[in-house]
């Protein structure tokens, strides 16, 4: 199996780049955890509404804008993925910082490309 990969702002709607993500990801052999506002299904990706704890997360790829991020800090920081990806529009310098702090690589890149590329 590929890298476990939480994705934060999940979303049912195909013309969404979180729902894109969550489809590519599986089709790449990565397991996906999905958390959203609202609970719903990707194919067979459940989207949750409370945070995953005790998971074993590589990668966190964000899909929620700066200002929703912060109620995720604790969370996210917790769950000591290797990465989090600041997908565009996401971008998070001060999040950046306290997540390279904690040892933990804040990387500002697009998912979908990083997958098409074989980079992911």
């Amino acid at each position: 199996m590929g890298k476990r990969t939480l994705v934060i702002g999940a979303s049912e709607n195909p013309a969404r780049y979180s729902n894109r993500a969550i489809l590519a990801l599986r089709s790449n052999q990565h397991e996906v955890v999905a958390l959203a506002k609202r609970k719903g299904l990707v194919e067979d990706v459940v989207i949750e509404t409370t945070f995953p704890t005790g998971e074993d997360v590589h990668t966190v790829t964000l899909y929620v804008g700066p200002q929703h991020q912060p109620g995720y800090y604790t969370d996210i920081l917790k769950l000591k993925p290797q990465r989090v990806i600041f997908n565009p529009g996401t971008e998070n310098p001060e999040f950046a910082v306290m997540l390279e702090a904690n040892g933990i690589k804040a990387e500002e890149a697009c998912t979908l490309v990083l997958l098409s590329i074989g980079n992911y």
